[in-house]
């Protein structure tokens, strides 16, 4: 399922993250290869140095000779120039091509995100999406050339360091090449240590930003139930865990380097004993000595920080195991391989025995059976929870019933493309969500390529022709993040435009204005029974005033239809469910 993020999984090797990352890098992949080449000379030229210090040593400092080597000086200046110009090339070409991947490897995630069921959403909040569709794809590019980059300049680095080491004496280049080897090995187990600690961070770090998206969402909330404290101590209970998650990071890889340090110090105490030794019994000069310890230093220097820089190539690791999780991931709801286009609705639509739960073995629909001839309305009503949003969040295929089927024209509508049926269907939810941008923008978003006459006429049918007159921009006034500079009706009104530009052959409403005042919901009542003409329409509400004069009127209590017929129809049915509903609302509107 879509919804697991987080895998175990086994440990993948150094060449199976890059074999994985493949795909990303192939339409750059000569420019990464020439940036990864510069990295060859980078690491071989730092032998120059210790390698130019035995002539100088031995025909300048010990045989005092006029013939002074005066051009090793400008060769080391002149060497480490050009080291100096190709690793600005090479960091330049790295850049490029890294931040390319990461730009194509968010674009894949976000493909995948806007793929995925309405279940997925319903399952992972807001700050893990963004945390494993955003940071982790930064966390994996930032490591990935970077690291090649430093791995490729220190491998032959240390290649040609050794090869200086063994020129001036294999014997002290024994003890050097087995104190590195022993000096290394603690590297082996990182990722086992660490892996565990990165992805409870990743969860605790997602936190963060759900915490952001809470108060910044729900600031009036906040305000008028004095949460401010509460608010504040969640968010310092989550920093509190990454404190110690941090902390429990340091403890298992920071003995790494001062280990290092020993192992390091013990290796070259060794070489200058053994190295003394050598000298005096002349098997080595003392330019190769001081050549020797020059190249061991240059070797072992890097080696000495290598645990931390081994840390983040592991945690850039776990980063791309997660973003290729997230790439394999397979939608619940799809389109069949062979999937048909839905044109047009002739007949209607039905439900047949439908079976469906949120959670396995507890059902919310239960063998519910309904025909809805086209061009007709039917108005589902009942007890909250009883299962009325989910009815109609199967039309468009929100979520896939479990058992039984939705057909419209008797046709299985998981047998039809997502995007045709979607396009013959408008929805305008009790809570209409609206994008930063002009009311322009929003009305647009049912038909992109619809003319000024529709949007006027979508404007006028919505009863909100007057208001949009008196603005000063008119149209293209900024309605602010979520329609924030709008009033609830306005907002409705505003959905109910746009559902009027995709002019869709079915229309759901869900409770689109439960949540206004009188006034409002009086204007905003109009334009749905405007938007209603001509369409199939699937109309859910509490307020049954409101839908007395739908063709066929649906009882849904527990999951099950109980009632269905016209309002005059479900009044005559003593002790019914509808009767029930309508005396109490009534009641209730008399006192």
């Amino acid at each position: 399922m879509a919804e697991k993020l987080i895998t175990e999984g086994t440990e993948i090797k150094f060449t199976e993250h890059y074999k994985k990352m493949w795909p990303f890098v192939k339409p750059y992949w000569i420019r990464a290869l020439i940036g990864i080449l510069l990295c060859i000379p980078i690491g071989a030229l730092d032998s120059v140095v210790a390698l130019a210090l035995k002539p100088y040593m031995d025909l300048v400092l010990v045989d005092k000779t006029d013939r002074s080597p005066a051009y090793i000086p400008l060769l080391i200046v002149a060497f480490t120039t050009l080291q100096g110009f190709l690793n600005y090339a090479a960091t330049y070409l790295n850049t490029w091509v890294g931040t390319k991947i990461n730009h194509d490897l968010k674009r894949a995630l976000f493909k995948k995100l806007v793929s995925l069921e309405i279940a997925f959403f319903d399952k992972n909040n807001s700050g893990h999406i963004m945390q494993r569709f955003s940071s982790d794809a930064d966390m994996a590019c930032t490591g990935l050339l970077e690291n090649l980059k430093v791995f490729v300049s220190r491998l032959f680095s240390s290649i040609s360091l050794i090869c200086v080491l063994i020129y001036n004496s294999w014997q002290l280049s024994i003890i050097a090449i087995i104190v590195l080897g022993c000096a290394l090995m603690p590297l082996a187990s990182v990722k086992r240590r660490i892996k565990y600690i990165v992805l409870r961070n990743v969860t605790e770090a997602s936190k963060i930003f759900t915490n952001y998206n809470e108060t910044y969402s729900g600031a009036k909330t906040i305000y008028s139930y004095n949460l401010q404290q509460k608010i504040y101590n969640k968010f310092d209970n989550t920093l509190r865990t990454i404190f110690k998650l941090t902390m429990k990071m340091i403890q298992k890889t920071a003995w790494m380097t001062p280990l290092m340090h020993i192992i390091i110090s013990i290796g070259i105490g060794g070489v200058i004993g053994y190295g003394s030794y050598l000298i005096v019994n002349g098997t080595i000069t003392s330019g190769n000595f001081v050549s020797f310890i020059t190249a061991l230093v240059m070797l072992y220097t890097p080696i000495k920080g290598i645990g931390k820089n081994f840390n983040n190539v592991q945690i850039s690791f776990l980063a791309i195991e997660r973003v290729m999780d997230i790439l394999e991931m397979e939608p619940a709801v799809k389109d069949k391989a062979n999937a048909g286009t839905l044109k047009q609705i002739k007949k209607g639509i039905s439900f047949d025995k439908v079976l469906f739960e949120y959670v396995p073995g507890t059902p919310v629909l239960k063998n519910v059976s309904l025909n809805v001839r086209a061009g007709t309305t039917v108005a589902i009503v009942g007890n909250s929870g009883g299962g009325k949003t989910t009815l109609v969040n199967l039309l468009p295929r929100f979520y896939d019933v479990n058992a039984g089927a939705v057909k419209i024209d008797g046709q299985d509508i998981r047998n039809l493309t997502l995007e045709s049926l979607r396009d013959k269907i408008a929805v305008v939810f009790q809570d209409n969500f609206l994008f930063e941008g002009t009311i322009r923008d929003n009305i647009i978003l049912g038909r992109e390529n619809a003319t000024d006459e529709e949007i006027a006429q979508a404007l006028k049918m919505a009863y909100l022709d007057n208001f949009v007159a008196g603005l000063e921009n008119g149209i293209d006034t900024e309605i602010g993040e979520r329609g924030a500079l709008l009033s609830g009706g306005q907002r409705q009104r505003l959905a109910i435009a746009r559902a009027f530009i995709k002019n869709a052959p079915i229309v759901v409403l869900d409770e689109a204005t439960s949540a206004l005042d009188n006034k409002s919901e009086a204007v905003v009542q109009k334009a749905i029974d405007n938007l209603m003409r001509d369409r199939t329409v699937f109309v859910i509400a509490h307020r049954l005033s409101t839908v007395q004069n739908a063709d066929k009127i649906v009882v849904i209590n527990d999951g099950q239809i109980v009632e269905e017929g016209t309002h005059e129809e479900l009044l005559n049915i003593e002790n019914g469910a509808y009767k029930a509903l309508y005396n109490a609302q009534f009641k209730k509107k008399a006192a």
